[in-house]
């Protein structure tokens, strides 16, 4: 319900209050509103945890411009309008060469698809409908039409993820050709490395690794030749490095979801590589992240602990609590290999502490499936490693409760994970079920790793082949009811 407004958060020593973000809120109070902006937010698949503090913080000048998973919830709230419509400054003009580039602004700092407003008064906050379908958008003139979302939908259908890979990953092969004309990229080449990256993401969450890969491992490939090839100008090769490094992880990820874990490694290396020789630390942490992931998954739980570990030192300066969250819930994967479990609930404790500290705007972009959900589900895979069945079980099914649907693999790995906890408890028939449902959804996703843990399951319930529901569970894999 409506309510009288309430104050904001005073500005601080040298800051000016947001007053436009202010008169958006209208009549609602700070929680109300952050209420609306996470109901948005579900709309387009995105996973922020706004409350009225954010909400303050925002009014009161802290926050100048908001992450990008916010960007992409606020201009979805408001079609047309721009970021500095709605009183943030331009990205550069905050975090100057440390920004992941120009993005959608053009040389004035000016988002190049905002429709200027000379005059017009800033409405009541509202938050138009749109299809549910469409993901994670770009800014205001790059998401995708109901058209193009059926031709996905049709590709996906008719070949799989390769198909819907050949019709979406193809920024980056006009781009490196007009580079190869011309002699050095620019500003074009590198936006196109930042869409194949975001396109990439948006594709393995909707659909899994399987058939990805070997596209986007193309796509890396073009940019190592952009990267080669050399920028005239810093900023540009700074944007260029940024990217090329975060699709090297990217396909690293694609991989190493599909079982192909010796080939994942050398990508995760490279972008390492790439960080230190850009200077990049929010690039570091991430390799060092997806590093410690893969060694645990590999059986170099040592490893694991290392990576984590120096992820967690390099990741210290850049203020995300929820990176450092997730940097300490892998460390404690590597330990639960280790069978240490006291180390393992030390490490567990701080990374659900520092996710209690809530989102911040340093959180890195591609963070954003890092909620509530997933921090269960390491939590789960810590618990079942040291052999305490229950309460993983008990993780794994508040992480399937919480998942916000967009995650559709996400959603089919915690399954997954359920199934084996249970199995592993001795609860055949519920795990029978929960796998059952699991495979249900590869109908939708395709991750050898989601079906690998299904083939893990199907061994501990063998024995149980008595039980109904374990007979048709195990029926329907022999029948090859997994898609290949």
């Amino acid at each position: 319900m409506a309510s009288s407004p309430s104050p904001s958060a005073p500005a601080g020593p040298g800051r000016q209050p947001n007053l436009a973000f202010r008169r958006l809120r209208g009549r609602l109070s700070p929680g109300e509103f952050a209420a609306v902006v996470r109901r948005a937010a579900r709309e387009i698949g995105e996973n922020v945890s706004c409350d009225a503090r954010y909400v303050g913080r925002v009014e009161a000048g802290e926050i100048r411009c908001p992450n990008y998973a916010y960007e992409r919830v606020f201009l979805h709230m408001y079609p047309g309008y721009s970021l500095t419509d709605l009183g943030f400054e331009p990205r550069q003009a905050v975090r100057g060469r440390t920004a992941r580039g120009r993005g959608a602004y053009d040389a004035a700092g000016t988002p190049e698809d905002a429709r200027t407003r000379p005059g017009s008064a800033l409405p009541e906050p509202l938050c138009p409908t749109r299809d549910p379908n469409h993901g994670p958008s770009h800014g205001p003139g790059d998401r995708p039409t109901d058209e193009e979302n059926d031709v996905l939908r049709r590709a996906f259908m008719t070949g799989g993820p390769a198909a819907v890979a050949a019709v979406s990953l193809d920024p980056l092969a006009r781009p490196a050709a007009g580079a190869a004309r011309s002699g050095r990229p620019g500003t074009s080449e590198a936006a196109a490395v930042e869409e194949t990256v975001r396109d990439i993401r948006l594709l393995d969450d909707r659909y899994g690794a399987d058939g990805l890969y070997h596209r986007a491992d193309g796509a890396l490939r073009a940019a190592y030749d952009l990267l080669d090839t050399g920028a005239r100008r810093q900023p540009t090769a700074d944007r260029l490095y940024a990217w090329t490094g975060e699709l090297a992880l990217s396909v690293g990820w694609l991989a190493h979801d599909s079982g192909r874990l010796t080939e994942a490694r050398p990508h995760y290396a490279e972008a390492l590589a790439i960080a230190r020789v850009a200077g990049d630390a929010a690039l570091e942490a991430h390799a060092f992240c997806n590093t410690s992931f893969l060694a645990r998954d590999a059986g170099r739980p040592r490893e694991a602990v290392r990576a984590a570990q120096a992820g967690q030192h390099i990741a210290r300066h850049l203020g995300s609590a929820r990176l450092l969250s997730l940097l300490a819930a892998r460390e404690a994967g590597g330990w639960a290999l280790l069978a240490d479990r006291t180390a393992c609930e030390e490490s567990l404790s701080r990374a659900r502490t520092l996710f209690e500290r809530g989102p911040r705007d340093a959180d890195p972009e591609w963070m954003t499936f890092y909620g509530e959900a997933e921090l269960n589900g390491l939590e789960a895979q810590c618990w079942a490693a040291l052999g305490d069945w229950g309460r993983a079980a008990r993780r794994a099914r508040r992480a399937v409760a919480l998942q916000d649907p967009h995650f559709t693999r996400n959603t089919a790995l915690f399954t997954a994970e359920l199934a084996d906890d249970l199995a592993g408890g001795g609860e055949a028939e519920e795990a029978a079920g929960s796998a059952g449902r699991a495979l249900d959804l590869l109908g939708q996703v395709r991750s050898s790793r989601v079906g690998g843990m299904l083939d893990g399951t199907a061994r501990r319930l063998r024995h149980h082949r008595g039980v109904p529901a374990v007979a048709d569970f195990l029926d329907r894999l022999a029948e090859g009811a997994r898609p290949a």
